[in-house]
């Protein structure tokens, strides 16, 4: 699943804006990953990225393909919503794509679930094919 989603970010999105994380950077002590499994299908994945105390990162959302609209995006955003606040912090923020054919549903997910777009947070910078969003938690 992780090589298809960066394979996938690959074909809409230029190197230099693609930030999704591989194996090495979900191995980091900073990030927290989960896995959501259908019986014995791999359904979708997502992790949590500790930027300070009080700041967490959506990252690495994705859903199987064979499982696209069938909830497992936001069965795992709200585990991570959960485990942001169990965590203490006060904002969590993400930064996905921009292009609005590719990345349309997971703009209407994040905005469904409170996220609002903001500048670059952390370490990114103003780019044209990012998005950044946020939330008070």
């Amino acid at each position: 699943m992780l090589a298809e989603h960066l394979q996938s970010l690959a074909k809409v999105t230029p190197e230099e804006s693609r930030h999704a994380l591989n194996l090495d950077g979900l191995r980091q002590p900073d990030v927290t990953f989960w896995t959501v499994w259908l019986d014995t299908e791999l359904a979708g994945c997502g992790a949590l990225k500790e930027l300070d105390a009080e700041h967490g990162e959506v990252k690495s959302m994705r859903t199987a393909r064979a499982h696209l609209r069938k909830g497992v995006a936001a069965a795992v955003l709200e585990h991570i919503i959960a485990e942001a606040k169990r965590r203490g912090y006060r904002r969590l923020s993400l930064e996905t794509g921009a292009s609005e054919e590719y990345f349309a549903p997971a703009h209407q997910l994040y905005q469904k679930f409170g996220f609002r777009r903001c500048g670059p947070f952390g370490d990114y910078v103003r780019d044209p094919n990012s998005v950044f969003m946020t939330m008070a938690l």
